[in-house]
């Protein structure tokens, strides 16, 4: 408790006199005080209000009269006019010199109303935009000057916040995203404005920026080039490149991507952490029947093993639980991926080299001189690997593989539409599991849905009348979208013999789907249905990231499997 009145203090929130009389009034209270307890006896003593800022929307007109670097500096926030004077949240009650500032600039009376500094910083965060103090500092340069960092490896976020305005301003953003579990982000110019947006639980979300960022547009792409080691004068092509860098002691590996776009250079950074944990199977939460199966693969000595879905998916780290669970002394395992996303002690991994002829056919082919147990190979992209993953099943190796179909079925048609033969890939292939990344709902602010549409499909999806189904609402905790993080849901297909007929008869995936469905398998809606009903997700959010919708007659979409049923 000292410590925080300490601090308070040497930030003039509050002075030493409030404090001890503060202190005299708290006696006998179990709870330790926090800044918020403070600030709102000091808007009692003092006659000023306290807002905690939520229902309050600042005036962007009268934000834009003012510098966000002394906005910033000083943690004072303008939020309205009045009839003779301009409310202002501050959380510093005694530190004049913003305020006299402000007046200043101005020319009109100040009204303070106190605010925490979490709650000012979060809306100047929301309405100023990322990086605005540095952008309202390069207005004012005539130049704006680009280190190169050379050819280090790493880069310190923390210390290289300290050079340049514009260096600071692609740090802010990084900074940002990382602190919001952002997995990529997104720059894109347009005529009059360049959007940042950023990846969020697989959903896109638009990042608030000033109104200025336009101008320094071909600055920051230049140094998001410098950073990743591409050519500067190179604004024809597009590039790959990557950075690493370290903040707060966590190393992110960032893959860029630039291509060139009618109104500059598009960029796309994807944030990969070093630090990633591995999860067992028991924390993907698959449903009993389809971690049974899986189990029941991993156990196998040889065959092929895939993972379907789409990009970010999770399908890397379902394949990293599965080598967890298998990984020994008496198995030796070699993966080949692009990019190494996880970091396995004693699991030899290969990063494949495309520009030095490293490709996953080449490196799968070394692979197999190396006396493998288990091997991973990241994507099956072309006939070659599909080839030559076949022949290492088929030979005693145990081959994991991911591939990019809608669901389990599609995968065995795809094999085949890649030249692979179909006898071979009966006789090599052990199982296929398709998986798909749904948000889960924030536990701090999810509400009952009600509504007649989401309870007639309920019971259309076979949920009993007094399962609750949950809907997102928002708070600050999930940024007002409702979600907070993601589990995946899975449709699990084994071959058997029915299935391996179907595949020699180069039957369409609507056949073999059918026929996997009458062996047991379910279908991703019907998992997410497990996560519905369990309160985890929504209906709305299932029916996003499954395929084969159709309107329903309620106002939900109905699979078309349901429709068929019914």
């Amino acid at each position: 408790m000292l410590e925080l009145f300490e601090n308070m203090i040497k930030a003039e929130q509050v002075s030493r006199r409030d404090v001890d009389l503060f202190i005299a009034g708290w006696n006998g209270s179990e709870k330790q005080p926090d800044e918020e307890d403070v600030l709102r006896w000091l808007a009692a003593e003092y006659g000023i209000r306290f807002s905690e800022l939520q229902d309050i929307e600042p005036d962007r007109e009268l934000l834009s009269l003012f510098p966000a670097r002394v906005l910033l500096k000083h943690l004072l926030l303008p939020l309205r006019r009045t009839r003779n004077a301009i409310e202002v949240a501050t959380c510093r009650l005694f530190a004049t010199e913003g305020l006299d500032t402000l007046k200043l600039i101005s020319g009109t009376k100040l009204t303070p109303v106190l605010a925490t500094t979490e709650a000012i910083q979060r809306e100047m965060k929301k309405h100023l935009g990322v990086g605005a103090d540095t952008l309202d500092t390069l207005e004012d340069e005539n130049t704006i000057q680009i280190i190169n960092t050379g050819d280090e490896e790493n880069i310190d976020l923390s210390e290289a916040a300290e050079d340049a305005s514009i260096i600071r301003f692609v740090n802010q953003v990084l900074t940002d995203a990382i602190d919001l579990r952002a997995t990529d982000i997104h720059m894109e110019p347009f005529e009059d404005e360049m959007r940042i947006r950023y990846r969020i639980d697989g959903v896109l979300q638009e990042v608030s920026v000033p109104p200025q960022i336009k101008k320094f547009q071909p600055a920051i792409v230049s140094r998001v080039k410098i950073l990743s080691h591409l050519d500067i004068a190179e604004k024809r092509l597009p590039q790959d490149g990557r950075i690493k860098v370290r903040i707060a002691e966590r190393e992110i590996d960032i893959r860029v991507s630039l291509i060139p776009m009618l109104y500059g250079e598009g960029v796309v950074l994807r944030l990969l952490p070093q630090e990633s944990t591995l999860r067992g199977l028991p924390e993907l939460k698959m449903a009993e029947r389809e971690e049974r199966l899986f189990r029941r693969m991993l156990a196998m000595p040889h065959g092929i093993i895939l993972v379907t879905g789409p990009t970010g998916s999770g399908k890397t780290t379902t394949l990293y639980s599965a080598l967890n669970e298998i990984n020994d002394s008496i198995r030796k395992i070699i993966t080949i991926e692009d990019p190494v996303e996880y970091h396995m002690k004693g699991v030899n991994q290969i990063q494949i080299h495309e520009k030095a002829g490293l490709t996953f056919a080449r490196g799968l082919r070394s692979i197999l001189r190396h006396d493998p147990d288990v091997i991973l190979v990241g994507e099956i992209r072309d006939s070659e690997t599909a080839q030559i993953a076949i022949q290492a099943s088929l030979t005693g190796h145990l081959v994991f593989s991911t591939l990019h179909t809608n669901d389990a079925p599609g995968a065995l048609t795809r094999l085949v539409d890649m030249g692979a033969e179909p006898y071979l890939v009966t006789s090599a292939l052990e199982g296929v599991l398709a998986q798909r990344l749904v948000r889960t709902l924030c536990r701090e602010c999810r509400v009952e849905d009600l509504s007649v549409a989401a309870q007639t499909f309920k019971s259309e999806i076979g949920l009993g009348g007094d399962t609750p189904v949950y809907k997102a609402a928002g708070c600050e905790i999930c940024r007002n979208t409702g979600f907070f993080g993601r589990r995946a849901i899975f449709e699990m297909l084994i071959m058997n013999e029915n299935i391996c007929r179907l595949v020699l008869e180069s039957r369409s995936t609507g056949e073999i789907r059918e026929a996997a469905r009458l062996e047991g398998m379910r279908s991703l809606s019907e998992d997410g249905w497990r996560l519905v009903s369990e309160g985890v997700t929504t209906i709305d959010e299932v029916l996003r990231v499954t395929k084969d919708v159709r309107k329903g007659e309620n106002g939900y979409e109905k699979s078309v499997l349901q429709v068929k049923a019914s």
